[in-house]
């Protein structure tokens, strides 16, 4: 028989039943509520959880990113980016003494340990020790291990060629933001858009070697190439300075422009300065003045105002004018510049009047045309604009109003000969390739575009459409003038034997800039297009202010177009348009069998070695001619 329990045991196992379940349900709730949060966190906040773990894991690096190379037209470095670092010293986190770390980054940093010593020990909590260290400094004060040294990693722009193309690329500040010439209009093209690369670490913080991002270690390798051309640069640089030094002039400029696409080859201007240490020039010298200030082009401006003439129907190339050498025009007075030594000259040809680069000659030419027409045709040709060059701060050409112009007819007359209205030498770079191009207008510029790492083109800029404001013919006929300015007229200094130069010298007096009127000075040019036929090149010499009484546009600029075109031969390899005339230069050595050998001859008894027959020279052969070609003052 069993026992019967008592109530008071039965209560406990009813509780001890109720509390199993109880617990057998409470774990069951639990069971389901952790598989409701794993489905919930592998399941529906999965990726966020993921992502969040990644971020945790990932570091953005903030790595050298360096400012775009700037190459000229062959690939030549003009401009580069390079790692340099700022050494800093923290004075309460040194572990050895000062004086021990002043010793050991006195050699590294080619410092006395005594003024190092000095730095260091500011009562200060940071101090700059040196800035920009090369990465091998750098790499040996690192490996120095010292405690209380940092090393603060900065860019720093280098052109290496110094100053040959200062006034081009320009510099850039301690922002690394350009301040003057193509590093300032073209900084968007410099500047690169890499992104810092993010990358992922363990929890020791080193990389994971398989989670690195495809690609981190391949970056934007384009250039930025000019059209510039350094051997072009540095001969015409080279031969502005010598004859700015003959002249003692003020200022000077060299352009080269090809005559296809308006790309320039060379562009130069003296006084320049180092964009590596610009802090130390004066900051005039930071403008350009080719594109920036204005002058009037004299005598330069005479071949685009007999396009003019020719193709507005107002002369023919055959026309003749009688040049009474001087003249008056609504009361004042216009004279050549030779009238007080030949008077009046008599009938001249188009081509003569350039020849002779007479002013009265070119009155009579453009009184054929109506002012007004006159004036449509400047300002069809552009002056009144802008190049469109893209460098900074151009200024744009002047011409009189109008009104003025049409009223007032010494206006046209002075026009006549290029003065009396301003433009930048750039500009009447760009002016004269309209005859070297068959008439159009080309937009000047110094960018070709970017280059990959293989020489390839990856962008070019766009840049305007030449305009055909003149016909080929009309160019063509005025370039043939032109060469006769140079075979026989004031350009003769430009003459190089064997090839053929279009050429015009300018002489024009300096206009006043507080005001009307003209000061006692002048600025002399001369501009070339080469070869004459088929031009390719338009070579612009500007000189301001020269010194003395033989300095005009054939004696001070032709000399400098002449040899930036003489290297513009050798490097191009152009050949001779005239081979016999470099032929003629060459002298014939007889045969080696019938020319005695000087051992071989003896001097008679009666005959001194002074007396002996010398070779004879043939003068005419010189290049120097022997008269003094007429000159330019106008």
């Amino acid at each position: 028989m069993t026992p019967s329990l008592l109530p008071k045991d039965l209560a406990k196992i009813n509780l001890f039943k109720r509390r199993t379940v109880m617990i057998w349900v409470i774990l069951a709730l639990s069971m389901v509520g952790l598989i409701v949060r794993l489905v919930y966190l592998q399941v529906i906040t999965s990726p966020d959880l993921l992502e969040k773990a990644r971020r945790q894991q990932m570091f953005t690096m903030r790595p050298f990113i360096p400012r775009r190379t700037i190459t000229d037209r062959k690939g030549a470095v003009l401009a580069l980016d390079r790692p340099v670092y700022t050494l800093f010293a923290h004075p309460h986190l040194y572990k050895k003494k000062p004086e021990e770390i002043a010793e050991k980054l006195a050699p590294i940093l080619r410092r006395p340990a005594d003024k190092l010593l000095s730095v260091l020990t500011r009562d200060t909590t940071s101090t700059q020790v040196e800035y920009w260290l090369s990465e091998e400094k750098a790499d040996l004060i690192f490996s120095l291990g010292l405690d209380g040294l940092d090393l603060v990693q900065q860019r720093h722009r280098l052109y290496p060629q110094q100053d040959l193309a200062a006034e081009l690329l320009g510099y850039v500040n301690v922002d690394h933001r350009g301040q003057a010439g193509i590093e300032l209009s073209q900084e968007k093209l410099l500047e690169r858009t890499d992104q810092a690369p993010s990358v992922a670490q363990d929890g020791n913080g080193k990389l994971i070697p398989n989670r690195i991002p495809a690609g981190m270690l391949q970056s934007d390798r384009t250039s930025l190439q000019m059209t510039i051309d350094s051997r072009i640069q540095r001969t015409a640089r080279q031969i502005l300075k010598q004859q700015m030094v003959k002249f003692g002039a003020k200022r000077g400029s060299v352009i080269v422009m090809d005559a296809r696409d308006g790309g320039l080859l060379s562009l130069v201007t003296e006084p320049t300065y180092d964009p590596n240490r610009y802090y130390e020039s004066d900051v005039k010298l930071f403008k350009n003045w080719a594109v920036s200030d204005l002058y009037e082009p004299g005598s330069t401006f005479k071949p685009l105002n007999v396009a003019i003439a020719l193709e507005a129907g107002a002369i023919q190339p055959d026309t003749v004018f009688n040049d009474e050498g001087a003249l008056t025009i609504g009361g004042w007075p216009v004279a050549n510049f030779d009238y007080d030594q030949v008077g009046a000259v008599g009938s001249l040809s188009i081509s003569q009047i350039l020849e002779r680069s007479s002013n009265v000659g070119m009155v009579h030419i453009i009184q054929r045309m109506k002012p007004s027409v006159y004036y449509g045709w400047l300002e069809r040709i552009g002056l009144g604009d802008m190049s469109g060059i893209d460098l900074p701060a151009e200024t744009s050409s002047t011409l009189k109003p109008q009104e003025q112009f049409i009223e007032y007819v010494i206006e046209p007359a002075t026009a006549s000969f290029g003065q009396g209205f301003s433009l930048t030498p750039i500009q009447m770079v760009q002016l004269q390739g309209i005859l070297a191009s068959g008439g159009k207008l080309l937009t000047p510029h110094v960018v070709k575009g970017l280059i990959n790492d293989e020489g390839e083109e990856y962008y070019q800029p766009k840049l305007p459409t030449p305009r055909q404001v003149i016909s080929p013919a009309t160019a063509q006929r005025v370039v043939e003038m032109m060469t006769n300015v140079v075979e026989k007229g004031t350009g003769l200094p430009a003459r190089i034997p064997g090839y053929r130069i279009a050429g015009k010298t300018g002489t024009a007096q300096k206009a006043s800039t507080t005001g009307g009127g003209y000061i006692n000075a002048k600025i002399t040019s001369f501009v070339g297009i080469f070869p004459s036929k088929e031009p390719r090149y338009v070579v612009l010499a500007v000189i301001d202010e020269p010194v003395g009484a033989d300095a005009f546009g054939s004696t001070v600029a032709a000399p400098i177009v002449k040899t930036v075109i003489e290297d513009i031969i050798v490097s191009e390899g152009i050949p001779p348009s005239h081979p016999e005339e470099v032929i003629s230069k060459i002298p014939i050595l007889p045969e080696q069998s019938a020319s005695p050998s000087p051992q071989d001859v003896k001097p008679s008894p009666n005959t001194s070695p002074s007396a002996a027959p010398t070779p004879s020279r043939d003068r005419s052969n010189s290049p120097i001619p022997a008269s003094t070609p007429p000159r330019d003052r106008t």
